[in-house]
């Protein structure tokens, strides 16, 4: 699993987080994706990375400027996670 962080402009309210979030499901596989048009960030959430052209796209055709891509290995925190080995 990866964690996808994306800096995103031109979020100004909840519905732009839904259509930025619908583009991103439509366009690619993903497990989960959420969009904070406060924090100028869409976290996504997939089991391979992302090419950052693909995702720039995506968002320009849905109306947005991507200005960041950061990609993370991402490890699944469950309630005994902090047992596991």
């Amino acid at each position: 699993m990866v964690k996808i962080i994306v800096g995103i402009e031109g979020m100004a309210c909840g519905m732009c987080e839904a259509h930025i979030n619908e583009a991103v499901r439509n366009a690619f596989q993903v497990k989960k994706v959420t969009s904070s048009h406060t924090k100028k960030q869409t976290v996504i959430l997939a089991e391979k990375d992302i090419p950052e052209q693909e995702l720039k796209s995506v968002a320009a055709k849905a109306g947005y400027n991507v200005v960041s891509v950061n990609s993370e290995p991402y490890k699944k925190k469950g309630l005994f996670a902090a047992f596991r080995g």
